[in-house]
C-alpha cells in the first residue's frame, strides 16, 4: 500500500486542482461551544468515519439536522464569514464552497488515504469516498462525496 499523502492549506497541489463552486442548499443545526470557566476549554468531536477534531471555546459547532450528534467545528470567523443564522438553532452556509473529487490529488486511485490538515486537526481519509473541499479563508478540510449530491448544487 503506498504511504498516505498529506495535503495542506499551503499544498502547492491546491494552485493547480480545478476546484469547482457549490453551493449548499440544507439548513443546519449550530450552536456555539461556550463552556464555562473552570470546565475544559476544548472538546474532541469524532467525524462519522473516525477523525478526531477539536473545537475550542467559541467555536461553532454544526451539524445537520437530521444528525444533530455528528458535529463538526468551525471557527467563529469562518461561520460569520460563511453562514447566516436563520433562526435559534439554526443556520444556512451562503459562501460558496470550492470542490475537487480527492481521487483528482491520487490521479485516480480511489483506494489511497489523504491525509487532510483542517484547522481542526488532521483527517485520513480515503480518496475515492471523499471531495477536497476549499473555504472562504483557504481552509480546506474531506468533504464525503455522498454528502455532495444530497446537500450541494454547481454554482454557476
Amino acid at each position: 500500500m503506498p504511504e498516505t499523502i498529506l495535503i495542506t492549506s499551503q499544498d502547492p497541489i491546491l494552485r493547480v486542482l480545478d476546484f469547482r463552486p457549490y453551493r449548499n442548499i440544507v439548513e443546519r443545526r449550530v450552536m456555539a461551544f461556550n463552556p464555562a470557566p473552570g470546565q475544559p476549554q476544548t472538546i474532541e468531536v469524532k467525524t462519522p468515519w473516525g477523525a478526531e477534531l477539536t473545537a475550542k471555546r467559541g467555536d461553532m459547532l454544526v451539524s445537520e439536522v437530521e444528525t444533530p450528534d455528528d458535529v463538526w467545528p468551525v471557527d467563529p470567523a469562518i461561520f460569520d464569514a460563511s453562514y447566516m443564522i436563520t433562526r435559534p438553532g439554526f443556520c444556512v452556509k451562503r459562501a460558496i464552497t470550492l470542490l475537487v473529487p480527492l481521487v483528482d490529488v491520487t490521479h485516480g486511485n480511489a483506494d489511497q488515504l489523504v491525509t487532510v490538515e483542517t484547522l481542526e486537526g488532521p483527517e485520513t481519509v480515503r480518496a475515492g469516498d471523499f471531495y477536497l473541499a476549499k473555504g472562504v479563508k483557504g481552509e480546506i478540510w474531506p468533504y464525503p462525496k455522498d454528502k455532495v449530491n444530497e446537500v450541494m448544487i454547481p454554482a454557476d
